[in-house]
């Protein structure tokens, strides 16, 4: 099975602010069981977002590849789920 053709990204932490390589991506909240509903969020011309479930604070960070986070384990695999 294939990686998700969109990023996703979770904030388990409970961090404020996470680095995101992407500029459209997915949402999920906490990790499963604990996710809210995923959201699509994108940036545009900005260079941040607020997701309207959790709040966290994605910044978009032009040196990260996309699909990658600061910190790394934000980035969510559904291989995280099995």
């Amino acid at each position: 099975m294939a990686e998700h053709a969109v990023p996703h990204f979770h904030n388990n932490a409970g961090l404020a602010t996470i680095a995101v390589g992407s500029k459209e991506f997915m949402c999920i909240g906490a990790k499963p069981p604990f996710d809210h509903p995923h959201v699509y969020l994108d940036m545009g011309s900005d260079n941040e977002i607020i997701c309207p479930y959790c709040s966290t604070l994605y910044r978009f960070d032009a040196a990260l590849k996309a699909g990658h986070s600061n910190p790394e384990d934000a980035a969510y695999s559904h291989h995280e789920a099995a």
